[in-house]
């Protein structure tokens, strides 16, 4: 009696990994199991320097930047850092600029509660505003020339 080899996933296959499951689990588990915990841990660091780097931030500073406006508020937070560099020559200028940055910074942070049509708007014109004062700040570092 010869038996056609039927193509497919059949019940009684199905049986049989079934039982060759239950046979080869118990022994593959302790086994399998630090290494699927190394490999997610190696997935998250990855995944957490790609989105480190797509912000602009250092990685251990990750977790100050969350929710939708988080490239925003990264945005916000290193240009907050480059006005120290005119503290001393233009205070006039930094402390006008720190307190436009504050505005704009609860501006995306209020964004996260609306909804998106609205949020998407914000978003556009908080960039926008910090494109603005990245020119000038550019300008007045030098780098850039006045137009």
């Amino acid at each position: 009696m010869a038996r056609a080899k039927g193509k497919g996933f059949t019940p009684s296959r199905a049986k049989n990994l079934v039982g060759v499951a239950k046979v080869l689990a118990p022994a593959l588990i302790p086994v399998m199991a630090p290494i699927a915990v190394r490999a997610a841990a190696l997935v998250s660091d990855r995944y957490d320097h790609f989105r480190a780097s797509r912000l602009g931030v250092p990685v251990d500073e990750l977790t100050r930047y969350s929710g939708r406006g988080a490239r925003l508020h990264a945005r916000v937070a290193g240009f907050a850092e480059a006005l120290d560099q005119l503290r001393e020559t233009e205070r006039g200028y930094v402390e006008a600029t720190e307190k436009r940055l504050g505005q704009l910074l609860a501006a995306v942070r209020a964004a996260e509660r609306m909804p998106a049509p609205r949020r998407r708007a914000a978003h556009r014109a908080v960039g926008a505003d910090l494109d603005a004062l990245e020119t000038d700040l550019l300008t007045r570092l030098g780098v850039r020339e006045e137009r």
